[in-house]
């Protein structure tokens, strides 16, 4: 396990080689570094400029090749989001490292923390929230795959499905109390009676009666959910979610 002061030591050192890039001209700091927010557990991220006449995706693999020749990376995983490259490294100490690589003319804040190092952002913009229309249609369409998996048996598919109608359920939950519904950040913020209620619909094991009463009451919270949000779409669902709550005819 990492401790706070290497994690200290490693993201001085990713500052300083930001700054001494000649491809990299802006850095930034986000995450709970940049908000006030850092505990022992937190990672380190950090938002780079790429010099307009670069390529991220080259600067990206020269300072990949220093995260595990130099810092100990063991893994790393790519996300693309908005054309940009996150790249997500693991340490043999696990502590994270994010790195994003951003064409200079795109880089901006994205997210409420954003402490800027060096380097000229563009104005920043706000991450749009899953829409309750979005949210429920995923929370359908997983209340249809854990129906049929543990109708056929699949035991370990309808455990992921019902974990997924329970994610969904929760996003939704946190937009009608205006919490941050991304990667459930704020989910522990929900609430008493929500969180019990999502508490005791999780199925307890892996038989069958179990996942099927699983399934039953967390459709039950996803109608409850879907109408303190829209009276209109919970009447329009009402009748199919009732009929996906039958597993057996």
């Amino acid at each position: 396990m990492f401790t706070v002061p290497e994690r200290s030591r490693l993201r001085a050192a990713l500052i300083d080689a930001a700054h001494a890039d000649e491809d990299v001209v802006g850095a930034a700091l986000v995450g709970s570094a940049a908000t006030g927010h850092e505990d022992p557990w937190s990672d380190v991220d950090l938002v780079l400029q790429i010099r307009a006449d670069a390529d991220p995706a080259d600067v990206a693999e020269r300072w990949t090749a220093d995260l595990y020749e130099i810092h100990g990376a063991a893994h790393h995983l790519d996300v693309i989001a908005g054309g940009v490259l996150y790249r997500v490294f693991l340490l043999s100490s696990s502590l994270q490292i994010d790195i994003s690589f951003w064409p200079e003319h795109e880089f901006r804040a994205t997210e409420q923390g954003f402490t800027l190092l060096f380097g000229t952002p563009q104005p920043s913009t706000e991450p749009a929230d899953p829409s309750v229309s979005h949210a429920t249609g995923m929370a359908w369409l997983y209340a249809l795959h854990s129906r049929s998996a543990i109708a056929r048996g699949r035991t370990w598919q309808a455990v992921m499905m019902l974990d997924h109608l329970r994610d969904q359920i929760l996003v939704l939950a946190c937009i009608r109390h205006g919490l941050n519904p991304h990667h459930g950040r704020e989910a522990d913020q929900l609430p008493p009676v929500v969180l019990d209620a999502l508490a005791a619909a999780r199925a307890t094991g892996v038989e069958r009666a179990e996942l099927t009463r699983s399934h039953r009451e967390l459709l039950q919270l996803l109608d409850g959910e879907i109408e303190q949000h829209d009276r209109a779409l919970s009447a329009q669902l009402r009748t199919p979610l009732r009929t996906l709550a039958r597993i057996d005819g």
